[in-house]
């Protein structure tokens, strides 16, 4: 069975940029008769609040988003996350980190303008002897080899990624105790059996890390799909090019609910700049599953 997933950070409200992707994998689990599962990403303690999720939420279920099963909270699966933490050290293939920020941007060359922080592996044990556990708090990193790992996404096609040239070794878990990013998302989606992963084309890159680490911790496990299809879309920005965010107040599902706009006009609104259907009338979700098609969907970003 198809499984797709929408796991948002309640770190503020949702806007329309994340009801887009969420629109979207709920039409691309729905039309193919599976299921859509909530997961909610609350993994850091000074940014995640009870009550975001709770409006999250709220707005879903307005929408007519609602999903399957039990939502997770990934703030409750620490033992999970540890599990399989050690997992990786007794493969030895993670390390302690003492660098700071200022040391990693210093070792970048000149050209790498993209944005993208490549770790040099400055602290990486030499000679394949790992160091012990610290003692004081210190970032834990995962090996990476230079090997390049291959992906297709269902969207924006084939990528070829030699993981030491785009990230280097990156992190498991964080200086403060905090899980990372990387590890708790390849965790999750493995046990939660999720089959496809649509979200937003800034998150296309962290696949190869993802698929990477999947295969290091579950490749031996019958019980968590092998095949996991990636489909990432693009993104709404704002009229001076940048990408939603929360701070564009009146792009928010607050302030839409507050000032009168019907779910069927947001969720038409959201179709319409997919590709959907050729104007913006108010609709349900649920009408737009027949005749859904990803193939539908831009491959530039979406001025709103």
């Amino acid at each position: 069975m198809v499984k797709g997933r929408f796991a948002p950070s309640p770190t503020g409200r949702m806007h329309l940029g994340n009801v887009f992707c969420a629109l979207l994998s709920w039409l691309s689990a729905k039309s193919q008769g599976g299921e859509w599962l909530l997961r909610i990403e609350d993994l850091d303690p000074q940014r995640s609040r009870r009550e975001y999720a709770d409006q999250l939420m709220s707005d879903l279920e307005w929408l007519g988003l609602t999903w399957d099963n039990t939502p997770v909270w990934q703030s409750n699966r620490g033992e999970i996350y540890e599990h399989y933490l050690q997992k990786l050290r007794e493969l030895h293939l993670i390390y302690p980190c003492f660098c700071t920020r200022a040391d990693i941007m210093a070792t970048q060359a000149p050209h790498e303008s993209d944005g993208r922080v490549v770790y040099k592996g400055t602290c990486r044990p030499k000679g394949g002897a790992l160091a012990e556990e610290p003692t004081t708090p210190a970032t834990l990193r995962m090996m990476v080899q230079d090997a390049v790992i291959p992906f297709c996404d269902g969207h924006y096609g084939r990528h070829d990624i030699n993981l030491t040239e785009h990230c280097g070794d990156y992190i498991v878990r964080r200086k403060d105790g905090a899980w990372a990013y990387q590890l708790a998302v390849v965790v999750d989606d493995a046990l939660m059996g999720v089959t496809e992963i649509v979200r937003g084309r800034d998150l296309l890159l962290s696949s190869p890390q993802q698929i990477h680490l999947r295969r290091v911790l579950f490749a031996d496990d019958p019980s968590v799909p092998s095949d996991l299809h990636f489909f990432h879309h693009p993104l709404l920005c704002n009229t001076q090019g940048l990408r939603l965010c929360k701070r564009d107040k009146a792009m928010d599902l607050e302030y839409l609910r507050a000032n009168g706009t019907s779910p069927q006009a947001v969720t038409g609104r959201l179709a319409h700049l997919a590709g959907l259907i050729p104007e913006p009338v108010p609709l349900r979700p649920e009408t737009l599953l027949k005749d859904f098609s990803r193939g539908k969907v831009p491959t530039e970003d979406i001025i709103v």
